[in-house]
């Protein structure tokens, strides 16, 4: 005689799977018979003036009319200040020799690197300069550096 395929545990296994299925339809069947308010205005909610949830529809006299021109769609546009491009410092440090230096903005403190091809006149430390500024590879870079 031929030994049974299924072990004990599979047969097992596939028992419980059976349950459960079962169960599981049981319930399905059981929440369709007792399923409640079926009907729609049951399940309506509206908000009232002060923003809570409430079942009853709001009055329809105290509702208020807004006119389609004062709705305004968009953001409000930027005023833009005019900022001086050209700022004001001193020199705080220059090596003429391998064409580079610093120099400290009067008012912030900032300091910015300069070289001696973004100088308009000869620059040395201690001047005071007039100066722009241009995106560098590292930072903010001084050019068009003016002496006062």
């Amino acid at each position: 005689m031929a030994k049974s395929q299924q072990s004990f545990n599979k047969a097992e296994k596939e028992k419980k799977k059976a349950k459960k299925k079962k169960e599981k339809m049981l319930r399905k069947e059981e929440r369709k018979a007792n399923a409640v308010g079926g009907n729609l205005d049951d399940m309506i909610a509206y908000v009232d003036e002060f923003g809570n949830i409430t079942d009853t529809p709001p009055d329809p006299t105290t509702k208020e009319e807004i006119s389609t021109e004062d709705i305004v769609i968009g953001v409000a546009k930027k005023v833009e200040e005019y900022v001086d491009p050209i700022k004001k410092g001193r020199v705080d440090f220059f090596n003429e020799a391998k064409g580079f230096g610093f120099i400290k903005e009067t008012g912030t403190g900032e300091s910015y690197f300069v070289h001696i091809n973004g100088c308009e006149y000869q620059i040395g430390e201690g001047d005071m300069v007039s100066f722009e500024l241009e995106k560098g590879m590292k930072g903010m870079n001084a050019v068009r550096v003016k002496k006062q």
